[in-house]
Formats: C-alpha cells, sequence, structure tokens
C-alpha cells in the first residue's frame, strides 16, 4: 500500500480514536463532574503504564524488525513468531502483576481498574506492530475505529450518574480488547505462526526492553502527570488536567500518525542502504510537520479560553488555561517525532531515543515534586512544557554533526509566525458580539483562513512545491 493511502488511513484512526473519546467527554464532564473525571484520569495513567510494560516497546521495535525482513517470507515467519512468543511472555506474567495491583493496592479507583483489566488482557493479542511493519493500515484502522464507535454508543446508553464511572471505563477497555482481536484475524495468509526454540524468541527480549524504558520514560510525562497531580493535589485539579490533556492528545495523533507511517518505511530505506532519500524524506516531513502542528498549537492556544467552557462546561472554565500552555508542547513534539521516527530508530541508535526521553521524564518528575504541591495542575503544565523541549534539546546536542537542525528550525520559526498572526487574529474575533458555538465557529474560520492565505503566500514567494512530498511515493529534492 501507498505511503499516501496508509498516511490517510492511519491519521483517520488516529482521528477517531482520539474525536470518540472527545465526543462522550462532553457528557462525561456534567454527569460525573470534575472528580469522577479525575478519578478516571487517575485508574487510566495507570493501566495505560500496566500497558506499555505489557507491550515491551514493540510499537517501535516491531514494525521495524518486521519492516527489515518482510521480503523474505521465511526470515518474515521466523521474526514474527519469535516476537509474539516473546510477548505472550512478558504480557502474561504483566497481567498477572495487574491483577495483584487490582485486588490489594487499588484504592478508590477499583471498580475502574478492574474494568480496565480488559484493556490489559489485549496485550495477549496486539499484533498491530506487525500489520505497521508489513504496511497494513487499513484493518487496524477500520477494526479498532468499529470497536470504538460501538464504546461511545454504550456510553451514551448506559452511564447516567457517578456510579456508572466504572461502565465508561470497560466500554473503552473492551473496545481496546475487540479491536485488537479483530486486527489478530487479518494477519490470515500473510504471516504463519511456526514456533521458535525460547531461546531465540527471548533474543527479542533486550531489545525490546531497551526500547521500553523509553517508551516508559514518555510515559511518566504523559500520564503520570495525572497520578502526581491526584496523590500531590486533588482529583478536582486531575480533572482539570486531564481533560485539557485530551485535546492535545487527540491533536498529537495527526503528529503520530506520520511518523507511525513513516517508520517502516524508513527502516526498509535504511536496510538498503538509501540514506539520502532518507534525508529528502526528512527533510519534506520536517516542514509538513511543522506547518501542521504550528497551525494545530496556536489556533488551540487562540481559542481555548470559549472552547473549555462550551465544550466542557463552566465546571472546566479551569481547563482553559491548561490548554493554552499545553498547546505549545505540539511544537516540540512533532520536531521530535520526526527526527525519531526517521532517523533514529530506523538505524537502530536507540540509545539517542532513550536519552532523549529519559532526561524529559527526569525533568517531568523533578517539577511536578516541586511545583503540584503548590500550584496544582498548573504546576503539571508547566512540568510537562519543560519535558517535552529537554526531549528535542537532547537530540540535537546529540545528532548536530549530522542532521541540518537550522534548516529544520528555520520551517518551526517561519510557521510559528505565521501561525501568531492566526492567533491574534482568534483573538480579535473572539472580541466580536458572537457568543456560544456560532463565535468559536466564526473564529476557527477566521484564524483557518489567515493561516492558510500566509502559507500559500509564503510558498509562493518562496516558489516551494514539495511541502506535501512526504506522502508522495518519490519526493523531490530538498531546495
Amino acid at each position: 500500500m501507498s505511503t499516501r493511502k496508509n498516511t490517510i488511513y492511519n491519521m483517520a484512526y488516529r482521528l477517531f480514536s482520539m474525536l470518540l473519546p472527545l465526543i462522550t467527554a462532553p457528557y462525561l464532564s456534567r454527569v460525573v463532574g470534575t472528580e469522577g473525571v479525575g478519578l478516571y484520569g487517575y485508574a487510566w495513567a495507570i493501566s495505560y503504564t500496566f500497558g506499555l510494560i505489557g507491550l515491551l516497546g514493540l510499537e517501535n521495535y516491531g514494525p521495524r524488525a518486521i519492516a527489515q525482513a518482510r521480503d523474505d517470507k521465511s526470515a518474515l515467519n521466523r521474526a514474527f513468531s519469535g516476537i509474539w512468543q516473546m510477548q505472550l511472555l512478558v504480557a502474561s506474567l504483566t497481567l498477572l502483576v495487574w491483577c495483584g495491583y487490582v485486588a490489594f493496592v487499588a484504592g478508590a479507583e477499583k471498580p475502574l481498574a478492574l474494568a480496565f483489566t480488559l484493556a490489559s488482557i489485549s496485550c495477549l493479542v496486539n499484533v498491530d506492530w506487525c500489520l505497521m511493519g508489513l504496511d497494513q493500515f487499513r484493518p487496524i484502522a477500520l477494526r479498532n475505529t468499529l470497536a470504538k464507535l460501538l464504546a461511545a454508543v454504550a456510553v451514551f446508553v448506559f452511564v447516567r450518574g457517578p456510579e456508572d464511572l466504572w461502565i465508561y471505563a470497560f466500554a473503552w477497555s473492551a473496545a481496546t480488547l475487540l479491536g485488537c482481536a479483530s486486527c489478530f484475524l487479518s494477519l490470515r495468509g500473510q504471516v504463519k505462526f511456526t514456533p521458535v526454540p525460547w531461546k531465540e524468541a527471548l533474543t527479542h527480549l533486550k531489545p525490546c526492553a531497551i526500547l521500553s524504558i523509553s517508551v516508559i520514560a514518555v510515559s511518566v510525562y504523559r500520564q503520570m502527570d495525572k497520578v502526581m497531580i491526584g496523590a500531590l493535589s486533588d482529583m478536582h485539579q486531575t480533572g482539570l488536567y486531564e481533560n485539557a490533556e485530551k485535546i492535545i492528545l487527540c491533536l498529537a495523533g495527526f503528529i503520530a500518525a506520520i511518523g507511525t507511517v513513516m517508520l517502516p518505511k524508513i527502516s526498509h530505506m535504511t536496510a538498503k542502504g538509501l540514506v539520502d532519500e532518507v534525508k529528502k524524506h526528512m527533510d519534506a516531513s520536517m516542514e509538513l510537520v511543522m506547518c501542521m502542528v504550528c497551525a494545530l498549537g496556536f489556533g488551540l492556544a487562540g481559542i481555548a479560553p470559549e472552547f473549555a467552557v462550551l465544550f466542557y462546561g463552566e465546571a472546566f472554565a479551569d481547563s482553559g488555561l491548561l490548554m493554552t500552555l499545553l498547546a505549545f508542547t505540539l511544537l516540540t513534539i512533532g520536531f521530535a517525532n520526526v527526527i525519531r521516527t526517521q532517523w533514529v530508530l530506523p538505524q537502530k541508535r536507540d540509545h539517542i531515543f532513550i536519552k532523549s526521553v529519559l532526561t524529559g521524564a527526569a525533568v517531568n518528575v523533578v517539577l511536578n515534586a516541586l511545583l503540584i504541591p503548590f500550584f496544582g495542575a498548573k504546576g503539571a503544565v508547566v512540568a510537562t512544557m519543560a519535558a517535552e523541549l529537554a526531549v528535542p534539546v537532547v537530540q540535537f546536542v546529540i545528532l548536530r554533526h549530522e542532521l541540518p537542525f537550522l534548516r529544520y528550525v528555520r520551517y518551526a520559526l517561519t510557521y510559528s509566525a505565521i501561525g501568531g498572526a492566526m492567533a491574534l487574529v482568534v483573538r480579535l474575533t473572539a472580541q466580536l458580539p458572537v457568543d456560544g458555538w456560532a463565535g468559536l465557529f466564526l473564529c476557527v474560520a477566521a484564524g483557518g483562513a489567515t493561516y492558510l492565505t500566509l502559507c500559500a503566500l509564503w510558498w509562493m514567494a518562496t516558489r516551494n512545491r514539495r511541502i506535501l512530498s512526504v506522502l508522495r511515493k518519490s519526493p523531490k529534492p530538498a531546495k
């Protein structure tokens, strides 16, 4: 399947994965309140961390290993079989530990944790990594989207009050299990499981474990914020942060979609020694991503105060300020994602990835511990912004002699300037005497028109014809 189609399918899947919980979020926020949302976010963050341990970095290792072996059917089957055997062992052990947590450690979140057990079980049959390595994104997108649609319907039908919060958790974790199990069926005829000696299967353990360190480190400053807010502040602050971050994660899904599609493609190119072609893809990708994240980040920052109240209700007005600040993390997330998925991981230089995210996690934990007791969710936002900035800074320090970072920074500054102009137009439009959703729509329309117009003028002035080349089969050379 072409890169363009894979990107469309993956972005559509990421979009639905993030938008469906957002569709239920306004209803849930009004039904269970800030404390209910906070309790859910707290329980989900813990469950998500266990899920990362269960999959042990396979989201990055699996597609790369499969992509590098897919030209040889025998090697492909052996690679899949060995990796999946290792996955079954690790996921089973993690599931046992999770059951122990639910039974003996969980407190107020125990009913939710029990419902999230289905998500832990899904780690046993999650073979999305194999489909990604085979460039098969269509079944992942379609099957998981259908499962999540069913979950969204269940939420509106069965969740009626705070006492039904466990149903919300059960619906989404059941959708995760159903999606993974159905995608497993898509492997028929593409790979064949042939049991390999455990000694061979466990050879995948070390590289996966190394990558899992980085994945778990990312979780520390993407998910553990809510755990630390709940432990150091209260569930009200956790709820404000949860709903603010939910929007950011939705938009970050677009960035992740491009990286997920490009990782197996670039890994395949790297294995063939096509370094110059890889750099052309990276340059086009970086400009495309910077254009996209500046539009999303500055646009969200401009409408966040009004959007938070309209979408979540008056009780979540403070989420607007948190959302405004967190919006700017999209720029550093996008920058780091391109470097990681198109240079570091395809070359198996996992130590660079690990150093960068461990630095970010350390910055996040230290600042969270210092700031949350005094500033609550606002302290966690500052810590997250610092952590997200630390990741590309470390990448720059290590790779500054290999990649044209100055050109990448120029892309970021150019589109940030355009984004700043858009945000100014949005704030001026917000002063017009048009309230409610009509006013918000007017702000979005004015901001979008401004951004697109300024980008078009810039591309015409610089004669830039290759910003979308990352989606074509053969990108044109960089200028």
